[in-house]
């Protein structure tokens, strides 16, 4: 069996992206205050990794992120793993991965008339693995070598394993982008990058979407998609016009599901905002957004949310928005 990006988007008219890892571990019982985040599951809970991919299946998301956000070789080695374990880790993100999706297909999926689920290998920015929150800034001294070894040495595992997409996801900086992308047009894999976003003209760094989405779109043949995660949802409609503004490329959404984080207490608390996930995902895909999911705090309710969003909006005999470009 085998699916595309392109696949879904004509079979699905909109694609159902996944909800949180984290999150979901956490209703689980997990406890993720530690360096590795959700990336220590895949050592010691790889089962409940596994289920949280089926049950998002079984909500409704015709593709998943895999548990590899923070798992990163210097991550898992300082945290006491060898090199050799930590390789087998990051593999292992995906594997899991494949497993939940071949287990959901035989058993639900394919009777279901769903389509095959893309696998997506989620890699964060090098602030994620300084778990300082400087991955929402890019505020981090590292040299250009240093971070092209440490996103590359984690891609070619995260491919070579079976990925379907390398998901460059919550970049801070166009620049760090740039790097993720040559690593993944070198490896002649194909990726999309995610900006996380401070507010509806620019990323973390404070750069505007714009810019990013016109210089990524030139020389970047194997980019499929470009979008914004972990981002306020009230946000979001103002970033997809910007984006449609300056690239042809797909369009991904899948913010918080409301809370705002606080870095330095490590906890999440309601920001106010007064629409149900639902409303706001209706209103992505009326600004012409081609995937809709959820990020952080979203769970399988915000999945179904999403799924429901998609069934209105396509009802309403409104086709998503082919991006373009101003004159």
């Amino acid at each position: 069996m085998k699916s595309s990006l392109q696949n879904i988007l004509d079979t699905r008219g909109i694609m159902v992206i996944d909800g949180s890892m984290s999150t979901a571990l956490e209703n689980m019982g997990l406890d993720l205050n530690h360096r590795l985040w959700t990336a220590r599951a895949l050592a010691e809970n790889p089962e409940q990794v596994k289920q949280v991919h089926i049950n998002y299946f079984r909500a409704g998301a015709d593709c998943g992120i895999t548990c590899s956000y923070q798992a990163s070789i210097p991550g898992l080695t300082g945290c006491g793993y060898t090199e050799a374990e930590a390789e087998v880790l990051i593999r292992r993100s995906v594997e899991l991965f494949l497993e939940a999706r071949d287990e959901w297909w035989e058993k639900e999926g394919r009777d279901a008339g769903r389509v095959w689920p893309l696998c997506l290998a989620g890699m964060g920015p090098y602030g994620a693995y300084l778990a300082d929150g400087s991955e929402y800034t890019g505020a981090y001294q590292v040299s250009d070598e240093e971070l092209f070894e440490f996103h590359a040495r984690r891609a070619r595992l995260l491919w070579e394993a079976g990925a379907d997409i390398l998901l460059f996801e919550t970049q801070p900086s166009l620049h760090e982008t740039l790097l993720e992308a040559r690593i993944a047009e070198e490896m002649s894999a194909d990726y999309w990058v995610s900006f996380s976003c401070r507010d509806g003209e620019h990323n973390g760094k404070g750069e505007p979407v714009t810019e990013c989405a016109s210089t990524l779109s030139q020389g970047h043949p194997h980019l499929k998609m470009i979008g914004v995660n972990c981002t306020k949802p009230e946000y979001i409609e103002s970033l997809i016009y910007k984006f449609r503004s300056a690239t042809e490329l797909p369009i991904a959404v899948y913010p918080n599901s409301g809370e705002v984080y606080d870095p330095v207490t490590k906890t999440w608390t309601h920001s106010g905002g007064n629409l149900e996930f639902g409303d706001y995902a209706l209103r992505y895909m009326a600004a012409g957004a081609s995937a809709v999911g959820g990020c952080c705090t979203t769970t399988e309710k915000h999945v179904r949310q999403v799924v429901e969003a998609r069934e209105k909006y396509l009802a309403m005999n409104r086709p998503p928005l082919v991006p373009r470009k101003e004159a």
